[in-house]
Protein backbone atom coordinates (compact mmCIF):
# COMPACT_ATOMS: atom_id res chain seq x y z
CA UNK A 1 0.00 0.00 0.00
CA UNK A 2 2.79 2.26 0.91
CA UNK A 3 4.42 1.92 -2.73
CA UNK A 4 1.26 2.86 -4.27
CA UNK A 5 0.85 6.07 -2.62
CA UNK A 6 4.51 7.24 -3.21
CA UNK A 7 3.50 6.28 -7.04
CA UNK A 8 0.28 7.98 -7.24
CA UNK A 9 2.28 10.78 -5.11
CA UNK A 10 4.78 10.75 -8.12
CA UNK A 11 2.15 10.88 -10.65
CA UNK A 12 0.39 13.47 -9.18
CA UNK A 13 3.16 16.31 -8.86
CA UNK A 14 4.36 14.70 -12.70
CA UNK A 15 0.91 15.68 -13.46
CA UNK A 16 0.76 19.08 -11.85
CA UNK A 17 4.30 20.11 -12.94
CA UNK A 18 3.16 19.29 -16.66
CA UNK A 19 0.02 21.73 -15.81
CA UNK A 20 1.87 24.45 -14.60
CA UNK A 21 4.48 24.17 -17.58
CA UNK A 22 1.16 24.64 -20.47
CA UNK A 23 0.01 27.16 -18.00
CA UNK A 24 2.83 29.24 -18.75
CA UNK A 25 3.07 28.54 -22.14
CA UNK A 26 -0.03 30.12 -22.38
CA UNK A 27 -0.47 33.68 -23.58
CA UNK A 28 -3.85 34.16 -21.39
CA UNK A 29 -2.42 32.98 -18.11
CA UNK A 30 -4.92 35.64 -15.97
CA UNK A 31 -8.23 34.21 -18.09
CA UNK A 32 -7.13 30.77 -17.07
CA UNK A 33 -6.92 31.50 -13.21
CA UNK A 34 -9.61 33.30 -13.41
CA UNK A 35 -11.93 30.42 -14.93
CA UNK A 36 -10.04 27.79 -12.14
CA UNK A 37 -10.99 30.28 -9.44
CA UNK A 38 -14.74 30.47 -11.04
CA UNK A 39 -14.67 26.79 -11.09
CA UNK A 40 -13.59 26.09 -7.30
CA UNK A 41 -16.13 28.81 -6.31
CA UNK A 42 -19.37 27.19 -8.60
CA UNK A 43 -18.29 23.73 -6.74
CA UNK A 44 -17.55 25.09 -2.97
CA UNK A 45 -20.64 27.63 -2.97
CA UNK A 46 -23.20 25.53 -5.34
CA UNK A 47 -22.73 22.27 -6.03
CA UNK A 48 -21.39 21.08 -3.22
CA UNK A 49 -24.56 21.95 -0.73
CA UNK A 50 -26.96 21.35 -3.64
CA UNK A 51 -25.54 17.83 -3.10
CA UNK A 52 -24.98 17.57 0.25
CA UNK A 53 -28.62 18.96 0.80
CA UNK A 54 -30.27 16.85 -1.96
CA UNK A 55 -28.67 13.56 -0.07
CA UNK A 56 -29.97 14.56 2.94
CA UNK A 57 -33.85 15.51 1.95
CA UNK A 58 -34.49 13.55 -0.69
CA UNK A 59 -32.46 10.41 -0.45
CA UNK A 60 -32.88 7.56 2.59
CA UNK A 61 -31.51 3.94 3.36
CA UNK A 62 -28.00 2.74 1.07
CA UNK A 63 -29.07 4.88 -2.09
CA UNK A 64 -27.96 8.21 -0.12
CA UNK A 65 -24.01 7.79 -1.00
CA UNK A 66 -24.19 6.81 -4.36
CA UNK A 67 -26.55 9.22 -5.30
CA UNK A 68 -24.05 11.88 -3.44
CA UNK A 69 -21.24 10.52 -5.56
CA UNK A 70 -23.67 10.52 -8.74
CA UNK A 71 -24.65 14.20 -7.50
CA UNK A 72 -20.79 15.35 -7.48
CA UNK A 73 -19.34 13.15 -10.84
CA UNK A 74 -22.36 15.06 -12.72
CA UNK A 75 -21.91 18.77 -10.94
CA UNK A 76 -18.53 18.92 -12.09
CA UNK A 77 -18.89 17.28 -15.70
CA UNK A 78 -21.34 20.39 -15.95
CA UNK A 79 -19.41 23.04 -14.72
CA UNK A 80 -16.59 21.98 -17.38
CA UNK A 81 -19.32 21.57 -19.92
CA UNK A 82 -20.48 25.02 -19.21
CA UNK A 83 -18.66 27.14 -21.61
CA UNK A 84 -19.41 25.01 -24.87
CA UNK A 85 -22.97 24.79 -23.35
CA UNK A 86 -23.30 28.46 -22.81
CA UNK A 87 -21.35 29.19 -26.22
CA UNK A 88 -23.07 32.09 -28.54
CA UNK A 89 -24.92 30.35 -31.42
CA UNK A 90 -23.60 29.28 -34.66
CA UNK A 91 -20.06 30.21 -35.47
CA UNK A 92 -18.75 31.37 -39.20
CA UNK A 93 -16.26 28.58 -38.87
CA UNK A 94 -18.02 24.86 -38.28
CA UNK A 95 -14.85 23.32 -36.97
CA UNK A 96 -15.03 25.52 -34.20
CA UNK A 97 -17.08 23.13 -31.60
CA UNK A 98 -18.65 20.83 -34.03
CA UNK A 99 -20.57 18.47 -31.89
CA UNK A 100 -23.57 18.24 -30.38
CA UNK A 101 -22.78 19.28 -27.02
CA UNK A 102 -25.51 19.39 -25.33
CA UNK A 103 -26.86 16.11 -26.29
CA UNK A 104 -23.60 14.19 -25.26
CA UNK A 105 -23.94 16.21 -21.74
CA UNK A 106 -27.38 14.52 -21.26
CA UNK A 107 -25.55 11.58 -22.35
CA UNK A 108 -22.93 11.49 -19.82
CA UNK A 109 -24.94 12.88 -17.12
CA UNK A 110 -27.80 9.10 -18.34
CA UNK A 111 -24.47 7.23 -18.07
CA UNK A 112 -23.85 8.68 -14.38
CA UNK A 113 -27.17 7.62 -13.63
CA UNK A 114 -27.34 4.31 -15.13
CA UNK A 115 -23.40 3.94 -13.68
CA UNK A 116 -25.04 4.83 -10.16
CA UNK A 117 -28.16 2.36 -10.39
CA UNK A 118 -26.01 -0.69 -11.58
CA UNK A 119 -23.47 0.21 -8.81
CA UNK A 120 -26.11 0.17 -6.12
CA UNK A 121 -28.34 -3.00 -7.36
CA UNK A 122 -24.31 -4.37 -6.97
CA UNK A 123 -23.31 -3.74 -3.92
CA UNK A 124 -27.26 -4.64 -2.29
CA UNK A 125 -26.63 -7.75 -4.26
CA UNK A 126 -23.05 -8.96 -2.76
CA UNK A 127 -24.38 -7.96 0.74
CA UNK A 128 -27.38 -9.72 0.67
CA UNK A 129 -25.51 -12.71 0.12
CA UNK A 130 -22.88 -12.41 2.84
CA UNK A 131 -25.69 -12.03 5.05
CA UNK A 132 -26.08 -15.61 6.82
CA UNK A 133 -29.56 -16.81 6.51
CA UNK A 134 -31.53 -16.21 9.81
CA UNK A 135 -32.46 -18.70 12.01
Amino acid sequence: MRATRILTGVAGTALMGVGAFLLSDTGDVTGVLLWLGGAVALHDALIAPLVLLAGLLLVRGGWRGPVRGALVVAGGVTAVALPVLLRPGPTANSSVLPLDYPRNWLLVLAAVAVATVLFTAARRLVRGRRRPPSP
